[in-house]
């Protein structure tokens, strides 16, 4: 039952994840964002995967559970084009704040 409510929290995450980043792409801005979420974020669904790994129950039955490592994987490739749109957008802000500079 534990698993299914795992499955269920990393889904959820895994839904949210693409509109954040699709909202980060479109308004082209870091403003109202946390670098500090972010990274933390990240780094949690590192310490996610390295417990799966380090789980030799799971481990064993990987053949049948590969699924929960894949979402795992999924969520931090998506927080991780974040963390670069957050670069990205960050950069942007500043060439804002030098053309406006020059107006």
């Amino acid at each position: 039952m534990s698993e299914l409510f795992e499955i269920i929290m990393i889904i959820s995450f895994g839904a949210s994840w693409p509109m954040n980043v699709a909202k980060s792409y479109r308004s082209r801005t870091a403003k109202g964002k946390s670098l500090g979420f972010l990274c933390l974020i990240f780094f949690g669904y590192i310490a996610g995967i390295a417990s799966k790994l380090l789980n030799s129950a799971y481990m064993e039955a990987f053949g049948k559970k590969w699924y929960v490592l894949f979402f795992y994987i999924l969520n931090l490739i998506m927080v991780g084009a974040d963390l670069i749109l957050y670069f990205r957008n960050k950069r942007l802000d500043s060439l804002a704040e030098k053309n406006m500079g020059k107006n």
